[in-house]
């Protein structure tokens, strides 16, 4: 992974870790996060990115993340992911 993908990641998790959406202590979504990540690698569209983020949480948790939620998370996301993209090493 090259430096400025590990940057980003970086900034994901940290956005995901402050989004708690289920009000748990830091470190508590490691695995969701992870697999957020890959999510937001592989999409570029927020209410498919958010439905993504949605059911990796349910299915984690079973509980439903309202969609409103993670639609402004996914949008937050892939500002990030397209900002790291548009700049200039």
């Amino acid at each position: 992974m090259e430096k400025s993908q590990f940057s980003t990641n970086l900034k994901f998790v940290d956005r995901l870790n402050e989004w708690d959406p289920l009000h748990l202590t830091s470190g508590s979504y490691d695995t969701e996060i992870a697999d957020t990540i890959q999510a937001v690698h592989e999409l570029d569209i927020p209410a498919m990115l958010a439905r993504r983020i949605q059911s990796i949480y349910e299915f984690s948790f079973e509980k439903i993340i309202p969609m409103d939620s993670c639609l402004q998370v996914a949008k937050d996301l892939l500002f990030i992911k397209n900002s790291s993209e548009c700049s200039i090493n």
